[in-house]
């Protein structure tokens, strides 16, 4: 099997060798180059072209949102953005998504060498997601491996007894090329429609840039959730990164609870807690929804949804930047139908008059 080709692009000498000696490590990856910004790239890439780029967004000469619309009209390449772990650089990495970027690797602006190569292997899984990405989806609008937990670390399976009530909610979970299949489903939605709960695999400050982002282009409510947020119709709530969201049940209303924890099926958010909590509380008011994503986190979750009364669905491969989670969840047995990602909307208005 060929090696993944990478280019990587960005300002910073040092970024750039800890880059290129923390990737070329791997023995599915090949650096075939550096570039200081991506005029230099053009350079290096008009003689042999990346299968992915790994870039920076704020550098001279060209910065990377330029870049990467220029990219995406000319050639589309699988782009993993790798930006500072600020929240002044959110907005920024927000719009690189919405440029066509595929997903985003964090660096600090203190101990880099130390970060980058403690994340070594979720910088190469980035790398070989993006490198399996369907370009053709993606519009324009350490060594040590953490043991693999379940949902059972958050809280404990879901009881089958619960009295029903009116209030209808939908459970989405997501990870690579989750930004723009989000922002294509929620932008089609009119505020009537119920009350939506998201987990995307996002790290911690970009979930507020993101719900920001999306709040501005929806007719719905978007923000980033907060404990005790009530799950109320015409608003969806988004799991900030680095922590976990539980749906919890008080009387007849839900209301999310965010709580620390470890990662569990290697992310946190994981959409495993979140569908486990929805099991738990809503039962057969649910709809679970798992879209575009790289591994199998969401896959039981949406199983105990599904064996709890919920409806449930998956985005299909055709429409998937990486069919990778919703294919986990249909082997499971835990996706009622699959849709293309421009009907997933439509499934959310009409679950609002589904009834088990």
């Amino acid at each position: 099997m060929s090696l993944i080709k990478v280019l990587i692009i960005d300002d910073s000498a040092v970024v750039r060798q800890i880059l290129t000696a923390t990737l070329g490590k791997d023995p599915a990856i090949e650096v075939i180059g550096a570039a200081a910004d991506p005029v230099f790239a053009i350079e290096k890439m008009n003689k042999q072209w990346p299968d992915v780029i790994v870039l920076d967004v704020e550098m001279p000469r060209m910065d990377g949102i330029t870049f990467l619309k220029k990219l995406m009209a000319e050639r589309p390449t699988p782009v993993v953005i790798c930006s500072t772990l600020t929240e002044k650089g959110a907005a920024t990495t927000m719009q690189a998504l919405a440029a066509g970027a595929v997903s985003i690797v964090t660096k600090p602006q203190l101990n880099l060498r130390k970060f980058l190569n403690d994340t070594a292997d979720e910088l190469a899984s980035a790398v070989k997601a993006a490198a399996k990405a369907n370009m053709k989806r993606m519009v324009p609008s350490g060594d040590r491996v953490p043991p693999r937990l379940s949902a059972d670390v958050i809280l404990p399976t879901a009881n089958n007894a619960l009295p029903r009530t009116t209030e209808n909610i939908v459970a989405i979970g997501t990870s690579t090329g989750g930004t723009q299949a989000l922002e294509l489903v929620l932008t089609a939605l009119p505020r009537v429609c119920p009350g939506i709960i998201i987990v995307q695999h996002m790290p911690e400050h970009f979930t507020a840039a993101f719900a920001e982002r999306l709040n501005n282009l929806c007719e719905i409510e978007v923000r980033e959730a907060k404990s005790g947020d009530r799950v109320i119709p015409g608003c969806a709530l988004i799991a900030p990164g680095g922590r976990h969201m539980l749906l919890k049940r008080s009387g007849a209303q839900y209301q999310v609870e965010i709580v620390d924890g470890p990662p569990v099926s290697r992310h946190r958010p994981s959409v495993d807690v979140l569908f486990r909590s929805v099991a738990r509380s809503a039962g057969s008011n649910a709809l679970g929804i798992i879209m575009t994503g790289m591994g199998d986190d969401g896959a039981r979750g949406l199983k105990e949804m599904r064996d709890n009364g919920a409806h449930t669905l998956g985005q299909d491969e055709q429409s998937s930047v990486v069919y990778g989670m919703p294919k986990e969840a249909f082997k499971l047995g835990a996706v009622e139908r699959e849709l293309p990602l421009e009907h997933i909307s439509a499934a959310i208005l009409q679950s609002m008059h589904q009834r088990s």
